[in-house]
């Protein structure tokens, strides 16, 4: 199921903004101290670093990710997630003419 909405958090107002504009997303965090973040990636190619898991959930859109020691892009799309372990990287590429992609990132 695709999250449409996140209710009961804070959000942090100040939008974090990578790879010049390409990747902007804004924290939220839990009553329980829970922390995700919700963002969009426009078309580009990206590789992002990891400290804790996360699971990248597809809520619009689409990408392809490549994560590290593989060769094999994979396509995620709407209602779809797909895991990353903690401690490593990643690649996300977005393609021009497509939809932005618009994701919830889970920490944990």
């Amino acid at each position: 199921m695709t999250t449409t909405q996140i209710d009961n958090v804070s959000v942090t107002t100040a939008a974090n903004v990578y790879f010049d504009g390409k990747c902007v997303s804004h924290g939220i965090t839990f009553a329980d101290g829970t922390k995700k973040s919700v963002g969009v990636i426009l078309p580009s190619t990206l590789t992002f670093n990891t400290g804790a898991p996360e699971i990248m959930e597809c809520v619009a859109g689409s990408c392809d990710y490549k994560l590290a020691g593989t060769d094999a892009w994979i396509t995620s799309g709407a209602g779809q997630t797909f895991s990353v372990p903690g401690n490593t990287q990643f690649e996300i590429r977005v393609t021009e003419g497509f939809d932005a992609y618009h994701y919830v990132c889970h920490f944990g």
